[in-house]
């Protein structure tokens, strides 16, 4: 499974996001909880990444928006999160991280 990675720059603060590139184009929702993967396409679409690109993307940033089993798994493994605290929409991974 291949994964977009999108960094956006903000006022100055770094904003990392990556999706499973399969997933680019859906509605996920689960009656409460809707990402819309099609009209916010352009949010996560950047280059093909590998693992390794994301997480070192991940050693530093201020917020993130990550969603696919592929992001997710990679997030999960340098221990960003526990699998316990991923949250699902429809069987599909998705997390989103602050730094405070």
């Amino acid at each position: 499974v291949k994964m977009y990675l999108k960094i956006h720059n903000v006022r100055g603060k770094k904003i990392v996001a990556a999706c499973d590139k399969d997933l680019i184009g859906k509605i996920i929702s689960d009656g409460n909880v809707t990402l819309d993967l099609n009209r916010y396409a352009s949010f996560y679409k950047g280059d093909i990444a590998s693992d390794s690109a994301l997480a070192k993307e991940l050693k530093s940033f201020d917020s993130a928006n990550l969603v696919g089993k592929k992001v997710v798994s990679v997030v999960v493994s340098v221990g960003l999160v526990k699998q316990s605290n991923v949250t699902y929409i429809n069987d599909i991974p998705h997390i989103q991280l602050y730094k405070l």
